[in-house]
């Protein structure tokens, strides 16, 4: 098992600023983990119907909900997108997201806009998203990117719990929002955390844990081993048996061709399947969204025979 993680802030000593934030933040975490209603909450079931994947369970309530389905090409694949209809979070927001896909199904998820994460102040605005893949099912998670404004904090956990032969690619942005002085890192806090198991014969097994963690205001985020003087990042995660060193080492070359630093790890392989994680560093969403979406679009074409994705709601 390899681990992979990204942290963009680690502890330089005492700072009573940060130390006054986490203090709050530990109260926030107590207080959040009674949260009995969510401001947000969606349940996707998708299954295999004549031959297209339809949604065999569709629930919400609050400020998240589906657009109706619709297929991009005749694959057969389904493609829902995610509304917010608040258009922002704020502190002490929690949207929990559920999604199984069944065996042989194949769902294209994404967002109607990005994610917006406005001032926080009080406690943190929260994503709790847990995805399960069936035997030969496929996930495409493309969101629009994550927007974090100035004194937002964001913290987004992913439980994701894969069949050694399903497919799962998640591709996300994160941007930094405006602020009157022009200063891209206003914001408090940002927490991606992506947990991947695998089922394997003997159980289950962690394949990767990707934790990426960005604090702003005690420590400089900006230079070398942080953000290198960027203040844009992509990550793509592939968790699939057809990962490989080879596809590592392509991924890597093609990234070379646009603005933007990237780098590529992979995991040890369980029970037949290893996970990609490709992490870049740039000025824009748009570099990224580019680099981003030349990656997938192989892997689409490859895999699947489909043309790259045009997600295009404007």
């Amino acid at each position: 098992m390899t681990v992979l993680g990204a942290v963009a802030s680690p502890d330089f000593g005492p700072c009573p600023l940060r130390d006054a934030r986490h203090a709050a933040a530990q109260k926030s975490d107590s207080a959040a983990s009674v949260v009995s209603s969510p401001r947000g909450r969606l349940e996707l079931g998708v299954s295999v119907r004549g031959g297209r994947s339809v949604a065999s369970r569709q629930f919400h309530e609050g400020a998240l909900r589906v657009l109706r389905p619709h297929y991009l090409d005749e694959s057969g694949q389904v493609c829902y997108v995610m509304v917010n209809p608040g258009g922002a979070y704020l502190g002490a927001d929690l949207f929990v997201i559920d999604v199984e896909v069944e065996a042989g199904a194949d769902l294209l998820l994404t967002t109607q806009s990005a994610t917006k994460v406005y001032r926080t102040r009080g406690s943190f605005a929260e994503q709790r998203m847990n995805i399960k893949l069936e035997e030969g099912s496929r996930l495409e998670l493309m969101p629009d990117q994550l927007i974090a404004y100035r004194e937002a904090s964001y913290r987004q956990n992913s439980h994701i719990r894969l069949h050694p032969t399903s497919s799962l690619v998640l591709a996300e942005v994160i941007t930094p929002g405006w602020s009157p002085d022009g200063a891209s890192f206003k914001y408090e806090e940002v927490r991606l955390r992506n947990e991947i198991y695998v089922e394997a014969g003997d159980g289950v097994k962690l394949l990767a844990l990707d934790n990426l963690l960005i604090r702003p205001p005690c420590n400089d985020v900006t230079g070398m081993g942080f953000m290198e003087g960027f203040s844009h990042l992509g990550s793509l995660v592939v968790a699939d048996p057809r990962v490989e060193q080879g596809l590592a080492d392509e991924l890597d070359q093609m990234a070379r061709e646009f603005d933007a630093y990237t780098g590529v790890s992979l995991t040890a392989s369980i029970a037949g399947t290893a996970g990609l994680v490709l992490r870049s560093l740039s000025y824009s969403t748009e570099e990224l969204n580019n680099l981003l979406g030349a990656c997938t679009g192989v892997l689409r074409e490859r895999w699947y025979g489909q043309a790259p994705l045009n997600l295009r709601k404007y």
